[in-house]
């Protein structure tokens, strides 16, 4: 088990981790995605981990920016752990990420995590971090390294002075029923450019009403839930929080943020389809938890 960790550690340094000097674009007060997986490793065991969370900047202090975690799990296996109390910190202009506090587990157990990120590499989308750190539980210590990405999330602006909250419309493309996940794959390369929604990832307060126009040829609907990761064909298992029914071509229906929190909005007929919806005060806020809604 040493050896096999001693050359896991070699292949993270070789593969450019800690010596990489790329920059990265995070900003202040602004709503990023942090998502990725790896190992949690015992001289025991090794657990396959992810995490996902929602993040949302706060005002920059020379070169670093304090963020907050507004939503989002951790796993170990297939035990989950939901948010209690996350603090982070983007470093050096985005070149570190510091991410420190207190989990809970699905059994209820308090569980605390440690991890220090390193960029790797970035586009004009999103950048590439490598994780290092601790997850420690009431039973174990567990050494943690992920492979990760930062996306940031669009926040939206209203489309008529005249409406009194926030509004979006959001189209469901043409031909998207239709689309595989090998699709539209650009020539020369392995990179897959699907566009199923005119937006697939937004940022809004609370209260914030969204209309989706069926713009395709085939009845569509839309549904929240939770990721199944490492699933081809089951993406998603719904939370009961919104549930549109069925959209027409050519009709739209909308939906209601009454709650803040963290939503992945899908099409369960066409699991490729898929939403992000972060839903957070425009405000330097606490950490907030999930919340229960339902589509109009």
């Amino acid at each position: 088990m040493k050896a096999a960790m001693s050359l896991l550690a070699l292949l993270v340094v070789s593969s450019g981790y800690f010596i990489n000097e790329s920059d990265a674009e995070v900003s202040q007060n602004q709503p990023y995605l942090l998502e990725g997986s790896g190992f949690a490793v015992t001289e025991e065991s090794i657990k396959i981990s992810e995490i996902d969370l929602g993040l949302s900047s706060q005002k920059q202090s020379g070169s670093t920016i304090n963020f907050v975690t507004e939503d989002g799990f951790v796993t170990l296996d297939d035990e989950e752990f939901t948010i209690s109390k996350l603090d982070g910190k983007f470093l050096r202009e985005g070149q570190y990420i510091r991410i420190n506090g207190n989990v809970e587990s699905s059994r209820g157990l308090d569980t605390s995590i440690s991890f220090f990120g390193r960029l790797v590499e970035e586009s004009k989308d999103a950048s590439v971090y490598g994780f290092t750190g601790r997850i420690t539980t009431s039973d174990d210590s567990y050494k943690v390294l992920y492979t990760t990405k930062l996306s940031k999330l669009s926040k939206i602006t209203p489309v008529s002075t005249e409406l009194k909250s926030n509004a979006l419309t959001i189209h469901i493309l043409k031909g998207s029923a239709g689309l595989k996940t090998t699709d539209n794959i650009t020539p020369g390369t392995t990179e897959i450019n699907l566009r199923f929604f005119s937006n697939d990832r937004i940022s809004v307060q609370p209260g914030t009403t969204i209309t989706i126009v069926n713009d395709d040829v085939v009845s569509h609907s839309i549904q929240s839930g939770e990721e199944n990761y490492g699933s081809r064909y089951d993406r998603y298992t719904a939370d009961g929080r919104i549930s549109t029914g069925e959209i027409l071509p050519g009709k739209s229906t909308s939906i209601t943020f009454n709650d803040a929190g963290f939503y992945r909005l899908y099409d369960p007929d066409y699991q490729w389809m898929g939403i992000v919806a972060y839903v957070f005060p425009n405000s330097d806020s606490l950490v907030l938890g999930q919340g229960k809604n339902s589509g109009n």
